[in-house]
C-alpha cells in the first residue's frame, strides 16, 4: 500500500521526488521503479511499520463500506489512487501504477490516465541467458500470476476523474492486510537494498564493473598529486559512492567556496548517470566546480558520507551556506554533517516542480507560474511575500491547494524574503545563473558510458576555467560602462568585475528613484526610511554606522549577495556618501578576488583537534606554504623572492629547533 498524506504535506521530504510515485510503498512494479522508490525510507528508523500501523484502520473501515465501481468520480488521480489503496488494503491485496498517460495541451504535459492493477498482474520475463560461464545462478522468484484485477481512471476535466475500466475479480487467493504489511516490510530489508546496490552498478557500469573508474582516479592522482578521491563499498567489497576533487577546485574553493549548491539534476532526465557535482559561483557571476561524485546508494548514510569526504578533500572548510535539490535522506545528512551552515533548497527547482503539481491550475489559468515567479524573486521583505502570496491563493481560489500550502510551510527553507541571515553569491534574483544542468541538456539526449560521460565533463571544466581566465585578463575601460556621473558608479566600475559591477549599476539607476528621509541620528549611527516614489509599501529601513562606516538594511540583500542595495545606495546619495566604504565591497566579487589572503568559509570545529598537536601546527604551516608557492610560481622574480624568504625562514627554524624546546618556548 501507499501513504501520500507525506507526499502532499510534506515539501523537505517529497518536492524533489522525479516520479509522482516515488517515495510511496507501491508493491513491486519492477526492480528500475522499485530502486528509485526504496532509497527515500531508512529501514533503520521505522518508518514503514509506523507508517502501515497508522494506514490499517482507516483502510479497513473504507474497505469495508466502499467498492469501486464504472462512473465513480474523483477530483485527482490521488484521490482516486488513494481510494483503491485503502480498498486493496481493506480485502488484503497490494497494488501498483501499471501505466500512466499523459498528453500535451497548451505546451503542457498533462496526466490524462492512470491504471492501477493487482501486484500478481502480468507475468515475470525471463532474461536470455548470454553467459556463456558454467557459474550457478540463482533462481528469482516472481509473485505475479497474471492476475486480472485492475481500476483505471480518465481525466474528464479540470477537477474531475472517472473510472473506465474496472475488474474486481482476482485469480489468487487474498491476503490479510497482516500479510501486505509483511510483505511491504520486505521489500526494505537489507537484502532488498543489496539487490538495488547491484542494479544500480549494472546500469552504471553494464558487465565490466568499475575497474575502468578506478583506472581513471588512479590515472589522474599520478597526474597530480593534489587530485583526492575516495570510494566506498559495501559489505562484499563493492562500490557503493565516489568522491573527486583535483586540485583546481580545491584551488577555487579557496576562494569562492562560500556558497556551495550540490548539483543533482541527473535526477530530471532517465538518460542522466547518477552523477552529482559540488558547485559555485565565481567573481564573474559564472558556475565553477568543487568536486565530484558518482551516487549508487541514495541513502542519509551514503549521503553523509558523500559530504564528510567531499570535506576532507576541503581542509574541513565549510561554507556559508549549503544548497541542494533533494529531499529528507539529504536534508538528515546535510544537517548532519553541516550543522553550523545554512541549508537551502534550490528554489528554481521548487519552481520548477510546481509545473507538474500544478499542471491543472496552470491549465486554467496561464500566467499563475508566472506571478508566482515574481512572488517568490521579486518580493525582498516577509510582510511583501505573505501578503502577495495571499493574494494569489485568493485570486485563483487556491487557499485548499495541499501543494502549495506545503509551499508556504517550508517557504523558509527556499522563499528569498526568507533567506536573510546568509550569504548565497546570487548576483540577480529573476535569473537564474548556469548550472551543470545546462551541460546536461547540451551533451546529452541519451545514456553514455560513464567514462565517456567523464570525459565530456573534464572537457567542459576546463572550458569554465578558460572561460574564467580569459575574463580575469580582459580589460575594459570603466568609462564605456558608465551610465551616470557618479563617483560610486566610477569606483565600483574600477574594482568590481563586470557581471558584479553591472549588477551594482542597476541597483545604483534604481536607486535614482527611491527617496531617502532621515528620521533619527545619534553621533554613531543615522536612521532613515527609504521609499520608491513616495509608495509606502515599498518602503525600507537603512541604518548607517557613521564610526564603523557599515550600512544594514532590512531587505537584507547584501547579506545574500554582498553587493550594497538600491536602498543603501540612496541613503548614500543622500548623505554625499561619493566613495563606497572599505566594509561595503566584499572581495569575492572585485578583480582582486584571487589576490592575496584566501581561504573563505569557516573551519569545522571539531572536538578531536587540540592547536597545540603537531598535527594541527603542520597543517597550518602546510596551507601557509602553498600560499607562497601559487604567488611565487607567477613570475621569475617572485619565484627568487619566494625561494629566498622560504630558505632564510628554515634556516632560522633550524637553528631554534636545534637550541631546544626551552630555547624555542622562550622566542
Amino acid at each position: 500500500m501507499e501513504f501520500s498524506s507525506s507526499e502532499d504535506h510534506d515539501l523537505v521530504e517529497d518536492f524533489m521526488d522525479v516520479e509522482d510515485d516515488t517515495g510511496t510503498t507501491d508493491v513491486d512494479q519492477g526492480t528500475s521503479v522499485m530502486s528509485s522508490q526504496i532509497h527515500c525510507i531508512d529501514p533503520s528508523e521505522g518508518s514503514m511499520s509506523t507508517a502501515v500501523n497508522e494506514l490499517l484502520p482507516a483502510a479497513d473501515e473504507l474497505g469495508k463500506n466502499a467498492e469501486p465501481y464504472l462512473g465513480m468520480e474523483f477530483t485527482s488521480d490521488a484521490a482516486a489512487r488513494a481510494f483503491y489503496n485503502a480498498y486493496a488494503l481493506g480485502l488484503g491485496f497490494g497494488i501498483r501504477v501499471a501505466r500512466s498517460r499523459s498528453e500535451r495541451r497548451k505546451g503542457t504535459e498533462v496526466l490524462v490516465m492512470k491504471r492501477f492493477v493487482c501486484m500478481k498482474e502480468g507475468h515475470h520475463k525471463k532474461k536470455k541467458d548470454v553467459d556463456s560461464s558454467n557459474k550457478k545462478k540463482r533462481k528469482r522468484l516472481s509473485i505475479r500470476e497474471g492476475c486480472p484485477a485492475m481500476m483505471e481512471v480518465v481525466r474528464r476535466g479540470p477537477e474531475k476523474w472517472v473510472i473506465t475500466k474496472l475488474v474486481l475479480e482476482h485469480t489468487h487467493v487474498i491476503v490479510s492486510p497482516d500479510k501486505v504489511r509483511e510483505v511491504q516490510l520486505l521489500r526494505l530489508s537489507g537484502k532488498e537494498h543489496a539487490d538495488q546496490l547491484q542494479e544500480a552498478r549494472r546500469n552504471v557500469f553494464g558487465d565490466t564493473g568499475a575497474s575502468g573508474l578506478f583506472t581513471y582516479l588512479m590515472r589522474r592522482q599520478s597526474e597530480n598529486s593534489g587530485f583526492f578521491y575516495n570510494v566506498q563499498v559495501d559489505g562484499r567489497n563493492c562500490l557503493r559512492n565516489a568522491v573527486w576533487v583535483d586540485a583546481r577546485s580545491k584551488m577555487s574553493y579557496k576562494y569562492f567556496g562560500d556558497a556551495v549548491y550540490f548539483d543533482t539534476t541527473y535526477t530530471q532526465n532517465e538518460n542522466m548517470l547518477p552523477f552529482a557535482a559540488f558547485t559555485g559561483m565565481n567573481h564573474h557571476g559564472d558556475c565553477v566546480v568543487f568536486g565530484c561524485a558518482l551516487i549508487l546508494d541514495k541513502t542519509e548514510s551514503s549521503y553523509a558520507w558523500i559530504f564528510e569526504t567531499w570535506l576532507t578533500a576541503m581542509d574541513k572548510r565549510l561554507p556559508f551556506s549549503f544548497t541542494t535539490d533533494e529531499g529528507k535522506t539529504m536534508t538528515e545528512a546535510v544537517a548532519k554533517v553541516f550543522p553550523q551552515c545554512f541549508h537551502r533548497l534550490c528554489r528554481w527547482r521548487v519552481l520548477s516542480k510546481c509545473k507538474k503539481k500544478l499542471s491543472d491550475v496552470y491549465m486554467r489559468f496561464p500566467e499563475l507560474h508566472n506571478e508566482l515567479k515574481r512572488c517568490v524573486n521579486e518580493c525582498d521583505t516577509v510582510p511583501v511575500f505573505d501578503m502577495f502570496w495571499g493574494s494569489i491563493l485568493d485570486k485563483y481560489g487556491l487557499r485548499e491547494n495541499t501543494w502549495l500550502q506545503s509551499l508556504f510551510e517550508a517557504r523558509h527553507k527556499w522563499v528569498p524574503a526568507y533567506l536573510t541571515s546568509s550569504f548565497f553569491a546570487e548576483l540577480s534574483l529573476t535569473r537564474r545563473a548556469e548550472t551543470i544542468s545546462g551541460f546536461y541538456r547540451n551533451n546529452f539526449s541519451t545514456r553514455a558510458p560513464l567514462l565517456s560521460f567523464i570525459t565530456t565533463f573534464d572537457q567542459h571544466i576546463d572550458r569554465l576555467y578558460m572561460n574564467e581566465a580569459q575574463k580575469d585578463l580582459a580589460l575594459f575601460p570603466p568609462e564605456q560602462l558608465l551610465k551616470t556621473n557618479s563617483i560610486l558608479e566610477k569606483q565600483a566600475a574600477s574594482i568590481y568585475t563586470r557581471a558584479a559591477f553591472e549588477f551594482f549599476q542597476t541597483e545604483l539607476i534604481e536607486s535614482l528613484h527611491h527617496y531617502a528621509v532621515k528620521v533619527e541620528e545619534s553621533p554613531y549611527e543615522a536612521k532613515y526610511y527609504v521609499e520608491r516614489d513616495g509608495d509606502p509599501p515599498t518602503r525600507h529601513t537603512v541604518v548607517y554606522n557613521v564610526a564603523e562606516k557599515k550600512a544594514w538594511c532590512d531587505c537584507c540583500r547584501f547579506a545574500f549577495s554582498a553587493i550594497l542595495c538600491r536602498h543603501v545606495l540612496g541613503v548614500f546619495i543622500l548623505a554625499d556618501i561619493d566613495m563606497i566604504p572599505e566594509p561595503c565591497i566584499t572581495k569575492r566579487w572585485t578583480k582582486k578576488a584571487k589576490t592575496g589572503p584566501v581561504f573563505v568559509g569557516r573551519i569545522l570545529e571539531d572536538e578531536n583537534r587540540h592547536t597545540d598537536s603537531v598535527t594541527s601546527r603542520f597543517s597550518d604551516l602546510v596551507r601557509d606554504t602553498m600560499r607562497c608557492g601559487e604567488k611565487g610560481a607567477l613570475s621569475e622574480g617572485s619565484f627568487k623572492f619566494a625561494k629566498e624568504v622560504l630558505r632564510k625562514a628554515y634556516r632560522e627554524i633550524d637553528k631554534l629547533t636545534k637550541a631546544g624546546p626551552q630555547q624555542v618556548g622562550n622566542r
